[in-house]
Order: C-alpha cells, then structure tokens, then sequence
C-alpha cells in the first residue's frame, strides 16, 4: 500500500482516508478472488466476533456456509461449545438448516422460533421427518396462539430433490414463483431447506470448510484459569482456529498463555491480541501466534478509549502492525471500528488478511440474542459489549460475591443496546452481500485479483470530515 501524498505524521481512522482509483486490467468484480492470505480457510475475509449476543450456532453455520468464520466467546462452557462445534461441523455446506415442528404444535411455539432464522418459514413434519406442510408469521392472522400449526399451515408443499446443483434449484424455485422450499431425500425424508436467494448466493460464494469438508469454526480461549487446558480440549473437539483474547495482549501473561496453547494444539492455527503495535505484534508472533489480532477500542459497544484513553486509530494500527507480521511471514486481523462496507476494504488495503467484527451483525436473525418486539411493532435484539459489567458479570458467575463486585465496578463497554432489523436486510448474509460487493468492487478500482493484490497495490489518500461527508449517499432531498 502506498499514500497518495505521503504517510502524515499523525495517525488515521477509517474516516480519514479513501482509496483512488488505479489503472486496472480486473475486467469485472467476478473476477476477483477473496480466498483469505492467512490460510485458516476462510473464501471471504469476514470473521464475526466473539461477543456473546452474536456469535452463537445460527451464526456460526450461516456464515461459514458463504465462505467467513465465526469465533465463539472465551465464557461458554466446554460441553456447550462441543454442542456447538457438532452442531456447525455436522450442518450441509449448501443446504439451510430448517425449523421443524410437527402439527401438534402451536402457533405461539411456532412464532417464537420463526425469527431464529431468516428464511421465515417453518417446515411441520410427520414422524417419519416428512414435510407435511409449511408455516409463516402470514399463516398466523386471526389465529391464537394455542391453536395447533395443523390447522393453520399450507398442506401444499414444493420439494427439492437432494444432489441438485445449486443453479438448478434457484431455477426451480423461480420457474414455480416460490422462494422457499424443503430439500428431501429418496424417501421424502427432511435434508434441509433452500430458499431462492440461498441457492443464488450458492452458486457465487465457496463455503469455508476444513479438510473433511465440514464448515469451519473457531473459539476464544482467555487468559485466565488453564487456557491451554482448554485450548488442547477445543483442538479435541474438532476447532479450526483457537484465538487467545485478551482487551490488552502486550503483556506477559498474555505472552505466556500464547506460548502454552501453541505447545498444546499441534497445527492448529493460533490468533491471539489485541495490538495497535509492530512490538506487540512481534512479541506475540515470537511467543506462538500464526495471526495477530489489531484493535484497542474501534469497537462500537467499547468504551474503553473514553473511560481510559488507550487505544489508536484503526486504520494507522492495522497498517503498522501488518507490516510487522508480514516481515515475519504472518498475519493479522483487523478487529473492530467497521461501520460500513468501505472499512473492510480499507482493513485490508491497509494490509490485514481477515476483518472482524460483530456490532453490525447483532442486528440480524442469526445473532445470538433473542428477538424482541418494541411498542411499535419494530423487530430488535440487544447487544452489549465483552468488557460491559453484563459481560462480566456472566464471566465471573462461579466467583465469590465480593470479587464479582470489584469486577463489575471497572466495566469499559456498553451493557444494553437496541439492535433493530434492518427491514430490507434483516439476515446476516444480506450484510454479507453488501461487505462482499464494495471489497470486490474496491479490488477492482484498484486493479487487485486477490486480497494479496490489495494490499500491494491500493492507493490510500488522506480526507477531511467535509470529505467523507460528500461521501456519504442522500436518500432524501435537500
């Protein structure tokens, strides 16, 4: 990466810099390849973070199947994230995962479990796991919600055929005007559901598998307690990626728990951080990392910046850092301070191989959170930060009472947010087609195949406020 006017003697943000326009000869954003440089397996460089409102197994599988990885949070017991991991590791890599009912059920069951996922229908099943009819939130005007879902649901029900390419099934959802339908075996027995779009995205996205090709997942280990322990047990289970998460990872414990699960979890890649510094990315490189994680603070539900002052701009850390793991043949990724489309872009123009973050996801079906309705109607889930006294207070739930008081004093995050649905972009992969289109198109303003061309090629120019303002689209007139 380049300046277009030379690196300023001052550090930038995400806000303060654009990317310009280079000579190309990448004809169409098709031709890109987003295949990630740090070699965990990820076809799209999108890693969700482990916050506890959004990283869960609805998230992890969904995301996975178009090509990104999700971590788990450090705070989820061993034995439910082995729920988890089979759970994701045993999910089709093309198929969405149905929920299911039998008619006996009602209504009210029904529409507790119908914004789970994004697809917003509900498959009923008989008890030899065939479809028998399909329920949407539509079916349910004018019914209570004891009425059982047999006698509301439609009885007409489209099949797929399992092994159908996924052009062909989009083909066949258009040709019969539906945009969901069950995918059944032989015996007409439940494989899993499709929906139109579903099977469009999977003829554009690759799935991020491991070699069995089963769909990747990673898991946060902290610092505290017997992290390595824990990490060989997760290396056990079947984990792609163990990230050592820490708020502050320039430390000697933090240097030592990296070196102790790097002797722990054979060839299983190790993440750890967070850093904003070339000497904190070496420093973790040399303990064991094969990827650093970059970010103090950029993230929406943190405080700590405002409570603390530590921290540094993002797009100054990522590039700093990234050059330091580069000259030792690795990785980072940037975490945190995403907003938009254009900061991933500008992530890795500045040299990452993988951008995290969770906030702009809370918001969707696939988030961990439950779903809830406002007084007027409007669909939200509630976030909250990883270092909030709610977090903590969840971490510290086997402590004493006096030790989790002096804990819950000292939060630096938000403890309750709203994330509302986006009508228009409610699922997280709405949000991953928008992320996935700007880095495309953004690779092909700046002449890059691949991330790996990004980052050798992009030009970055500096902006003032006024600048990125003129940016910004006008949906209403002035």
């Amino acid at each position: 990466m380049q300046f277009l006017n030379g690196q300023p003697n001052y550090d930038l943000t995400y806000n303060d810099v654009f990317l310009v326009p280079s000579l190309s000869s990448v004809s169409s954003r098709m031709h890109v390849d987003l295949r990630t440089p740090d070699a965990i397996g990820t076809t799209i460089p999108i890693v969700v973070s482990n916050m506890t409102a959004i990283a869960g197994r609805r998230m992890a599988e969904t995301v996975a199947r178009r090509g990104g990885v999700v971590v788990l949070p450090q705070d989820i017991p061993l034995d439910v994230v082995s729920t988890v991991v089979s759970f994701v590791k045993s999910r089709h890599a093309v198929y969405e995962t149905p929920i299911t009912l039998s008619g006996h059920d009602t209504v009210g069951e029904a529409l507790s479990l119908i914004h789970k996922r994004s697809h917003g229908a509900l498959v009923v099943v008989d008890d030899d796991q065939q479809p028998v009819g399909i329920f949407t939130e539509h079916d349910a005007t004018g019914f209570d919600r004891f009425t059982q879902i047999s006698n509301v649901m439609s009885r007409e029900v489209f099949t797929l055929p399992e092994g159908l390419d996924a052009q062909t099934m989009f083909e066949r959802l258009t040709e019969a005007r539906l945009n969901f339908a069950p995918v059944v075996s032989a015996q007409g027995q439940l494989r899993g559901c499709m929906t139109r779009k579903g099977a469009l995205r999977s003829t554009i996205y690759q799935p991020a598998v491991d070699r069995n090709g089963n769909l990747l997942i990673a898991v946060a280990v902290g610092v505290n307690a017997d992290p390595a322990t824990r990490a060989k047990a997760l290396a056990a289970l079947g984990v792609d990626v163990i990230v050592v998460d820490t708020a502050h990872g320039h430390q000697d414990r933090m240097l030592e728990v990296v070196s102790e699960v790097r002797r722990h979890v054979d060839a299983t890649p190790v993440v750890a951080g967070n850093v904003v510094t070339a000497q904190g990315t070496r420093d973790l490189i040399n303990a064991g990392a094969d990827i650093v994680k970059v970010g103090v603070g950029p993230g929406a539900m943190c405080t700590t910046r405002m409570m603390t002052g530590v921290g540094r701009p993002q797009f100054s850390a990522v590039l700093e850092c990234s050059s330091a793991a580069r000259d030792l043949g690795k990785h980072v990724w940037a975490d945190g301070g995403v907003r938009y489309p254009r900061d991933v872009a500008l992530g890795l123009a500045a040299g990452a191989g993988n951008v995290m973050f969770g906030s702009l996801l809370a918001g969707t079906y696939e988030s961990a959170a439950d779903t809830v309705r406002d007084t007027q109607g409007r669909l939200y889930k509630e976030s909250f930060g990883m270092a909030s006294n709610r977090a903590v207070r969840n971490r510290t739930r086997t402590e004493t009472a006096v030790d989790r008081a002096r804990k819950e004093l000292f939060e630096e995050g938000i403890s309750t947010s709203r994330m509302y649905l986006d009508t228009t972009r409610p699922g997280v992969e709405d949000i991953i087609d928008q992320i996935v289109a700007g880095v495309r198109s953004s690779c092909t303003y700046s002449g890059a195949r691949s991330i790996t061309d990004l980052h050798s090629r992009a030009v970055v120019g500096i902006q003032s406020s006024s600048g990125y303002d003129e940016g910004r689209p006008i949906d209403t007139s002035w």
